[in-house]
């Protein structure tokens, strides 16, 4: 293994190198029981996130003493993470770039990884959770480009909004010329190949080479496929949802059908090539299986989806089309409510396109369109719903979600494109759709409604629906309320009950918090001797030497195992006690520099002179209460002296808010001490020694 290399200082004394970059990644793989052992590797805001073979390969004790290592976390089962800090990113690359390292891991990612927890967690509605899952998972990995796509499109319909280019119900290449024909061809890579994509992750999702999943599906997009509908023997007739082509192939009837954007088809075909690729690497033997499992998969299943599956994707949605019709003729308040209340199930499988070739049928033999207006207040109910996501994330700082939101935000609100806030958001958090579904039973009873009492919403144009459009809906003031309450009620609904379970909750604020840890001691180690060095005028300091951590509160001391917080019972971020308070004094446990003080107040960091990394922690989930009822007296960076008062704490606006106001002291960097040992629980005064600590 390759170790820091030995140089001299000034005094000719020798001294070990710090490590490049190259020399740390290195020295962790082998520290971790070499690439052998290694399954997987993700990492989050601070930590490298190891899936093991045998957890006990590892050599802890010379993990923790890479200088880039800030400590070593084990984990239930196998997995193991090691505390990086800012530079996680850099030394991950680094990882995986070894040659050593070389297709270790590199097909399982972190959200791969968790889906797999989840698994072993599904209860008795194990089948809808897979269900969510195949669909999330297939989606997921196209969000970035579904986005690009659809503000491509938004910027079209801007155009379109202000009158410089035509955009919507047009012949593109008559009205606007071949430029913006070009123009269109850029969001339409992704949307007419999205069978395709889909394909592709799908077939990851259920173990199945990838690339003959999307083989399969690219035949249906292949010219020669598509030339089979001008064939001299194929057989062509006009419905009302457009031309349909029959052509015989080895004397059979094969429906031909235009498969851009069918994303049911796909999902379908997978699951049946599952069953089929599987069944063949049982029947071939190992050292035959690259050659004949592609080549029979292939032979079987693209019969298979042009015959059969395809066709039934297609009637599936034409028969939901041609229901449609009746209904709104037959009962137009029942057809109000139900469009908005199916699309939502619709769009994620592709179903909707054939309804946009009604739409587009109606417009050209009726003068108008009927299904667009309530069709529109489903897609403000699932903008609503993105945006109350949005106001969550950024109050719980999820910013992946946050920029995700914003994103398919725009892209809704401006381009009337709901597929980045589905994929993106709303199937891989399920607590979103009972909401989302509310306000669009809002949205359309009050289409419904308004429709039946003055005059029923029409429109003349082949609309995205977003903000852009509501003009070329009529009666406009009626449209224009019932999209403004789907949107209220979706946002308010999510705003109110938050887009996360308790467990995701849980997970994400568990990781928040140790990457704050993480952070906040990283930064100890540049400050600390820094701080030590002003506080000492410029003159030479003397360090204070550390045996004991005090406690900041006054109250009854009790074993972190009993703390009612699984992240720090666990002693995942360091041994120590917690302490019911008396009273809402916070002082410093330690002689320190303070490296963590949030505006929230319910938190403090600090770094001895020798090297003791201390957490205060008051309360449990009182990050939430966002600074309510806590009073800071000090400020980051800023040295104190063991008793020096860190906060004000008020006890009653804790318990009031239904927040347990537990203290929590933590030795942040246990692993890297000699001994770091509670001690027994006792009620005890402020000041009082609760932890003996051995740098």
């Amino acid at each position: 293994m390759q170790r820091p290399s030995v140089c001299k200082d000034k005094e000719g004394n020798k001294v070990m190198a710090a490590p490049n970059a190259a020399e740390t990644a290195q020295a962790i793989v082998t520290d971790v029981g070499g690439p052998e052992n290694i399954i997987s590797l993700t990492h989050c805001a601070t930590r490298l996130r190891f899936v093991l073979k045998d957890a006990s390969k590892v050599d802890a004790a010379k993990l923790d003493k890479i200088p880039a290592v800030m400590g070593s976390v084990p984990q239930a089962g196998d997995r193991y993470q090691v505390v990086i800090g800012g530079a996680v990113q850099t030394t991950f690359n680094e990882i995986m770039n070894l040659p050593s390292m070389s297709g270790v891991g590199k097909g399982l990612t972190d959200a791969d990884v968790k889906a797999r927890e989840r698994a072993k967690a599904r209860g008795k509605s194990a089948w809808l959770d897979f269900f969510f899952e195949y669909l999330s998972d297939s989606f997921r990995p196209l969000l970035g480009v579904l986005l690009g796509s659809s503000l491509i499109i938004a910027i079209a319909a801007i155009l379109d909004a202000l009158h410089i280019v035509p955009f919507q119900g047009v012949d593109r290449m008559t009205a606007a010329g071949a430029t913006w024909v070009f123009w269109d061809s850029m969001w339409r890579s992704v949307l007419y190949f999205l069978p395709i994509m889909v394909a592709y992750n799908a077939s990851k999702k259920l173990n199945v080479d990838p690339w003959i999943g999307a083989s399969v599906m690219a035949a249906m997009f292949t010219p020669e496929f598509i030339s089979l509908s001008t064939a001299a023997d194929t057989i062509c007739t006009e419905t009302p949802l457009g031309t349909q082509c029959v052509a015989a192939i080895a004397g059979l009837p094969m429906q031909l059908n235009n498969y851009g954007g069918q994303v049911f088809v796909p999902l379908i075909m997978v699951a049946v090539l599952a069953v089929v690729y599987k069944a063949l690497k049982r029947i071939f033997p190992e050292n035959i299986q690259m050659v004949f499992v592609p080549f029979f998969s292939m032979l079987i299943m693209i019969p298979v989806t042009a015959f059969l599956i395809g066709p039934l994707g297609i009637w599936i949605g034409s028969g939901l089309g041609y229901g449609l019709a009746w209904l709104n003729n037959t009962v137009p308040l029942l057809f109000a409510v139900l469009i908005p209340m199916l699309y939502p199930f619709l769009v994620p499988l592709g179903l909707h396109w054939p309804l946009n070739a009604l739409m587009l049928a109606n417009i050209s033999t009726l003068g108008y369109d009927f299904i667009q207006g309530p069709m529109g207040t489903w897609n403000f109910a699932c903008f609503g719903a993105t945006a109350g996501v949005l106001v969550v994330a950024t109050r719980a700082r999820h910013d992946e979600v946050r920029q995700t939101a914003i994103g398919a935000l725009a892209a809704g609100l401006l381009g009337g494109i709901s597929e980045p806030s589905l994929y993106g958001i709303h199937l891989r958090y399920k607590r979103i759709y009972p909401r989302m579904l509310i306000g669009c039973a809002t949205g359309g009873l009050t289409i419904g409604i308004l429709g039946w009492i003055f005059s029923p919403v029409k429109t003349g144009a082949f609309a995205f629906t977003s903000l852009l459009t509501i003009p070329v809906f009529n009666p406009i003031w009626i449209y224009a309320i019932s999209i403004a309450a789907a949107f209220a009620v979706s946002m308010i609904l999510v705003i109110a009950s938050d887009y996360r379970t308790p467990e995701q909750k849980a997970e994400f604020e568990a990781e928040r918090e140790q990457a704050a840890a993480d952070l906040a001691m990283e930064k100890a180690r540049k400050a600390a001797p820094a701080a030590v060095a002003a506080s000492a005028g410029g003159g030479v300091a003397t360090l204070v030497k550390t045996d004991v951590v005090i406690a900041p509160v006054a109250g009854k001391v009790v074993p972190l195992a009993e703390v009612n917080d699984k992240v720090f019972a666990s002693k995942v971020l360091g041994d120590g006690v917690g302490i019911i308070p008396s009273d809402g004094h916070v002082v410093a446990p330690v002689a320190g520099v303070l490296v963590t003080v949030p505006d929230s107040g319910h938190a403090f960091g600090l770094k001895t002179d020798d090297g003791v990394e201390v957490l205060v922690h008051v309360g449990i989930d009182t990050v939430q209460l966002e600074g309510k009822g806590f009073t800071v007296e000090c400020r980051k960076d800023e040295r104190v002296e063991a008793g020096d008062l860190l906060a004000k704490v008020d006890l009653d606006v804790i318990k009031a808010a239904g927040y347990d106001t537990t203290t929590i002291v933590v030795v942040i960097n246990t692993l890297a001490l000699k001994a770091v040992t509670p001690r027994p629980p006792s009620v005890v005064a402020s000041g009082d020694p609760v932890i003996d600590v051995t740098p």
